[in-house]
Order: structure tokens, then sequence, then C-alpha cells
């Protein structure tokens, strides 16, 4: 049978017709793995293109587009997903969200949070080693723990107004607090008694 193009598909000739049936399906074999294959959501690519061959590309509806990378297993490579929408973070009893309402998204393997956080009853924030919030559970660092420098208000004594935030890892085990668990580090000190608020924004990886 004739083959045309880079891929070499099989095309039926003239000479093939006593079996056009099987050398049209031939054709439509060699064509399948080159189209771009459609569903509605990742759930639907996992169970239906898990043992496709390499090269396969699956598209969504939200325009999401993967290519997988392995012919032995269910690896694909992320062309484009759309940002997911910002979620609710839980806060620490004790805890509220201060002008900015405290959220948190997470891309592949980079986690983003966002907005402020203050007490309740309206006292400072103590300087260090204080859990003030909680990420979910598919936002738990796996490796080591997340860390990123943080602001927070200048108002009272507080002369930097900087310090760490750190998210909690799968293995720690804390009196501070369990896997997830978001904690706020001064690095004014003794010098401050504490800050009103702490601003959450800056992201960590979970890998």
């Amino acid at each position: 049978m004739a083959t045309v193009g880079h891929s070499k598909i099989r095309i039926p000739g003239g000479g093939d017709a006593p079996v056009g049936p099987g050398a049209l399906m031939e054709m439509g074999a060699d064509i399948d793995p080159h189209l771009l294959q459609h569903v509605a959501d990742q759930a639907e690519r996992d169970a239906l293109y898990a043992d496709a061959p390499l090269h396969t590309a699956v598209t969504a509806e939200d325009g999401s587009l993967w290519l997988k990378t392995s012919a032995t297993s269910n690896v694909w490579a992320t062309v484009y997903e759309p940002d997911p929408a910002w979620r609710p973070i839980e806060l620490v009893t004790g805890y509220t969200g201060d002008t900015y309402t405290p959220q948190v998204r997470r891309i592949g393997s980079h986690v983003w949070l966002r907005g402020r956080i203050a007490r309740t009853d309206g006292t400072v924030i103590p300087q260090n080693g204080v859990g003030i919030a909680k990420v979910p559970d598919d936002c738990i660092p796996q490796e080591q723990i997340g860390a990123y420098a943080a602001t927070s208000s200048l108002q009272g004594d507080v002369v930097i107004g900087v310090g760490k935030l750190e998210v909690l890892d799968v293995g720690t085990a804390s009196s501070l607090g369990d896997p997830g668990t978001v904690l706020w580090w001064s690095q004014d000190g003794p010098t401050a008694a504490g800050t009103p608020w702490v601003n959450i924004s800056g992201s960590y990886w979970i890998d």
C-alpha cells in the first residue's frame, strides 16, 4: 500500500480494491494519533488516553492542551492550562481577614497566597513562630518547608515591617502547627511587641 507524508500514512489505491475496507481502517489508524483529541477535562483525558501513543495531543473544554510524553505510562506535558480561580484559605482560630481577603491558588507545583490577616480581638500578632492560617491539603509542601519574605504593618513600635512566612511540609511535626500551617516570624525581634496585621502575599513550591 502506498504511503504519503512524513507520517507515512497508508493510502489505499486501485490495487487494494479487494481489501478496501481494511485498507481504509488502516489509514484511519495511521491518522488518529496525529489528530487533536477532545475531552471534557483532565479526568476524562486520563480515563480515555492513559495508554495512548507518545506525542498524542488532547484538549479540554476549558482550552487546556496536553501532549503525552511517555509511550508506556500516563505522563503528560502541559502546553496550556487556564489559571484556576483563587480559593479561600482557612484561618487559625483568633485570626481574620483584614482589608484584603486571604486566598490561595495553585498552578502545577507552584502555590501563591495573597491577602492580609489580623487578630479578631484587635490585639497585635505575636512576633515569633505563630500559626495564622492553614493551606488546603493539595497545597501542602511535600519535600521541604515552603518559605518566603512577607510584610507587616509598621504601626506601633515595628521598625522593619518584614518577616518570614513558613508553610509546614508533610514531614513536619511541630508544636507550632500541623503540615500546611502558615507560620509568621517577624524580623523586628524584641524591639516590637507585635504587628497589627501581616500580608501573606507570596509564593512557594510544593515539590
